[in-house]
């Protein structure tokens, strides 16, 4: 796994309450038992205008070009609900997000998102809607536990000791124990 200290990129906002794994990554998406392969069925349901297809949802954050190269997602509270499939993280990573940023998480999907590199960022919705409404990178600093916005403001965040330990030294579960 990369180790994660910093991040500056941008963020694209999908400020939606309780988007579920089975929104993250649909089941009819998994045709794979590995790590790869997924990107593409990422938010399948939103993303693309009919099942199974990949003509591209106009309206959908994603495929807005000012969010191409977003590798930090902004979301609403109980993000990662529903199954405890870790392909959700696995998708995220293989496109390229490297944080999530919600109010709150389902606590099984933010333990997949630790050991799968992903640094799960809890922040209050109104800290939320001020990085929303950001169009140039922010910044998310896991060795001060910071969240900064470029005009100087920063909204601080919790982490356990032991999962932060994991993402900022780029460890899984064996690793860390060995």
């Amino acid at each position: 796994m990369k180790p994660f200290r910093t991040l500056t990129a941008i963020a694209a906002p999908l400020i939606r309450d309780n988007v579920d794994t089975d929104q993250i990554i649909p089941s009819r998406e998994m045709k794979t038992v590995g790590r790869t392969g997924l990107a593409d069925g990422l938010f399948a349901g939103l993303r693309y205008t009919e099942v199974g297809g990949r003509t591209p949802n106009p309206g959908f954050v994603l495929n807005d070009p000012r969010y191409a190269q977003a590798e930090i997602l902004l979301s609403g509270a109980n993000f990662g609900c529903g199954s405890s499939r870790e392909h959700a993280a696995w998708a995220l990573a293989e496109y390229g997000f490297r944080a999530v940023i919600a109010p709150s998480f389902n606590p099984i999907f933010r333990g997949n998102c630790v050991r799968n590199g992903i640094v799960p960022v809890e922040l209050p919705p109104q800290a939320i809607a001020a990085l929303a409404g950001e169009s140039a990178p922010i910044t998310v600093d896991l060795e001060q536990m910071l969240v900064c916005l470029p005009d100087g403001r920063s909204f601080p965040f919790a982490m356990e000791a032991e999962a932060r330990e994991m993402l900022l030294e780029g460890l899984d579960a064996i690793e860390l124990t060995l």
